[in-house]
This record gives structure tokens, C-alpha cells and sequence, in this order.
């Protein structure tokens, strides 16, 4: 475990030259240095901000369920073990445990995952389908809430995450799987006419209004985000990489994570293979849960840089959460550092929102030490 330095600022000059503020600057406050990435190797990281004051990681990692970690201060993190353990007889789900998010509710933890479903009459190579499963505390164990998928689809879907609006409703979001899902674009024509591929495949978000008791889905899945169509379109660049760059022949919109502020919906979301180099996050914005959404003019807000000279590629499928020690916003991401690019790592970076522009900006990647505030 990193040695952890803490230290105290005693004014708001202080805090603005460590890129840090502060609302009140009557009382000290503790900082301390965080560096990426974290030493946890997950994919799909996910932070809960837990009642009982500390942090809990979960995240992609094990191939029978999930693992968590908790730390007091987002520096210093401490393995949990396995709080999850699925693929047995019995359990509808069978492997590939992938995107577990985490909620607090009337003292109880639900976790939402993605799993290949033992049910597969027809053989598919994917059968991603998402589960729910409850807890008494963050760090498990946790058992499945119903023993069946949350919702049967036609197609596999994964990365589930879940808004609790003002309103008192629920929604679920996730992403339908590029399996078997080729579609027409100016983007597949001009691969075909290049001789790349035959058919892109894509990825697409949808959402739909979840059940009170998380039983199921209370209204039809809407579709919220895919890929542009159009060369000309102003996403069309970043969000093709993985099949102009020869990776691969498919486009991903996966990954979703919502929150709102103000009177706005920001939806944020990964391109491009996951596996790559490429993978990065845009987002878009609603005056509704569902939309209709609109894709940012500054997509995307975090992506490689080493092909501006950093270590760092394949940053995608954040989460925002909320650091209660000074309310600022941060997100929590994967990535790959290039000297092992075949290893996913975690990162935590400030998130920066204009509610009067309704524009998002990520302070990110870095690997330079930043100052967090502490409890």
C-alpha cells in the first residue's frame, strides 16, 4: 500500500494554486496526494460513496463474480475479497461477470451486473443479459434478488446503471450488445468500399423506467444513443476509430452513466472497441430521463494521450460520483498504460460542469499527483 501524505490548506489561495476549492474557508481542510493510476486492476470501475463514510470499488475482474475494495480517503485502497459468486448450478447466470454498479437503498445494496445467461436455446456466442443482486453491507455477500435475468431481451445487453430521479422514479439504462447487430452508415459503405469488412456492427443505448422493486422493466426500452450514420456528422470522426483505423468492424456505444444537474440530463458514454487504444468517453445532454439526447460538440472529453506524448490509451466506462468531503464531482474510469497495454487500470479525475453552458469537461487522464480532499 502507497504511503499516503495529508496535509492541511489554510486558505482558498492556497487551494486554488493545488487546483483544489473549498466553499468555506473559516475551517482547515485535509488534502491528500492522489496518483494514477489506483494499484487495482479492474475494467468497468464503479465507486460508492457508502453511508458509513468510506469508498467501495467494484469492478470487472474475476470470471465467477465480483470483488470489491474499500478505501477511506480514494488513495489507499484495501481488498474485500469476493462479495459476489456466481456460475454455479442453479444460478441463472453462467460467466463473463462484467459492469457491477452498486446503490445504497433504505439500508440495503442492490448491484446491478452483466452475465452470460444459462438460458441459450439457440446457442448464441453472446447472451449477456443483466441481473440484480442485494446486500446488507457494501462489502457483501451479495445474492441474487430474483434468480433470472431483470429483463429477457433479444439481443444481449450489458453495463447497466441505474437513475434514481427526483421525481421518485427509477430508470435503467444499458447498452445492446454489437452481436449480430450490423447496420447501415456512410461509415460501413466506406469500409466495404475500401475492402475492409462486409458489415459494421454496432452497439446502441437504450433506456426504459425500472420497476419500484426492481423486478423488472415498467416501460418498453427506448433507444437513447448509437453511432452517427453520416460521415459529415461532427461524431462521426471519434466515435469510428475502431473501424477506420482497421481494429475492428464494429462501433460501440456502450458504458452509459447518467446524472443530472440543474434542470439538465447528462448522459455520458465509450466508443470504439474496448479492447483498443481508442476506447473514450463523450456524452449528451436531455431536459427528460429519456430523452431525447443530444450529443456535445466537445466529444470526446476523455481519451488517449499518447498520441500527444502521455502514457495512457483505452480510457472508457466511467461513473461520476460526488466526494462528500467537498462536494465536488470526480469520475472513476479504466485504462491502459502503454508500457502494458493489455492490462486495465483505474483512474479517478475531476469532473468539471458548466450548468449554465450545460457542458461537461473531464481534468484527465493524468498521472500527475492531484490533491483530494478528505473527511
Amino acid at each position: 500500500m502507497r504511503k499516503t501524505i495529508i496535509f492541511t490548506l489554510l486558505s482558498s489561495a492556497l487551494i486554488s494554486m493545488c487546483g483544489c476549492r473549498q466553499r468555506a474557508t473559516e475551517n482547515t481542510a485535509e488534502y491528500v496526494m492522489l496518483s494514477n493510476p489506483l494499484p487495482v486492476k479492474f475494467g468497468d470501475p464503479f465507486i460508492l460513496p457508502a453511508s458509513d463514510g468510506k469508498f467501495y470499488l467494484y469492478g470487472t475482474s474475476l470470471s465467477d463474480g465480483f470483488e470489491t475494495y474499500v478505501s477511506d480517503n480514494l488513495v489507499e485502497w484495501e481488498k474485500c475479497g469476493q462479495v459476489y459468486k456466481g456460475g454455479a448450478d442453479g444460478q441463472w447466470n453462467k460467466d463473463c461477470f462484467w459492469a457491477p454498479e452498486v446503490y445504497e437503498r433504505d439500508g440495503k445494496y442492490y448491484m446491478f451486473y452483466s452475465a452470460n445467461s444459462r438460458n441459450n436455446p439457440n446457442h448464441e456466442d453472446e447472451n449477456f443479459m443483466i441481473g440484480v443482486a442485494v446486500a446488507d453491507k457494501p462489502d457483501g455477500p451479495f445474492t441474487d434478488l430474483f434468480n433470472r435475468p431483470l429483463f429477457e431481451a433479444p439481443y444481449p445487453v450489458i453495463d447497466a446503471n441505474v437513475l434514481f430521479d427526483d421525481s421518485g422514479k427509477k430508470y435503467i439504462y444499458f447498452s445492446r450488445c454489437c452481436y449480430k447487430h450490423p447496420v447501415e452508415s456512410e461509415i460501413a459503405d466506406k469500409a466495404r468500399a475500401e475492402g475492409f469488412c462486409n458489415e459494421v456492427e454496432e452497439s446502441w443505448v437504450y433506456g426504459a423506467e425500472l420497476k419500484d422493486d426492481f423486478s423488472g422493466l415498467a416501460s418498453e426500452p427506448i433507444l437513447l444513443l448509437s453511432p452517427p450514420a453520416k460521415l459529415d456528422d461532427r461524431q462521426a470522426e471519434w466515435e469510428s476509430r475502431s473501424v477506420t483505423s482497421r481494429e475492428i468492424n464494429r462501433r460501440w456505444t456502450e458504458g452509459s452513466y447518467i446524472f443530472k444537474r440543474g434542470d439538465t440530463y447528462y448522459i455520458m458514454y465509450s466508443g470504439n472497441y474496448y479492447g483498443g487504444g481508442n476506447y473514450a468517453v463523450g456524452y449528451a445532454t436531455a431536459k427528460s430521463p429519456l430523452g431525447p439526447f443530444t450529443k456535445a460538440d466537445n466529444n470526446p472529453i476523455l481519451q488517449e494521450n499518447v498520441s500527444t506524448g502521455g502514457p495512457v490509451l483505452g480510457t472508457g466506462h466511467n461513473m461520476v460520483f460526488t466526494n462528500p468531503a467537498d462536494s465536488m464531482l470526480y469520475t472513476v474510469y479504466h485504462g491502459r498504460m502503454s508500457d502494458n497495454p493489455d492490462e486495465r487500470v483505474v483512474f479517478i479525475d475531476k469532473v468539471n460542469v458548466d450548468t449554465i453552458a450545460q457542458r461537461l469537461s473531464i481534468s484527465g487522464p493524468t498521472t500527475a499527483p492531484q490533491a483530494i480532499a478528505v473527511k
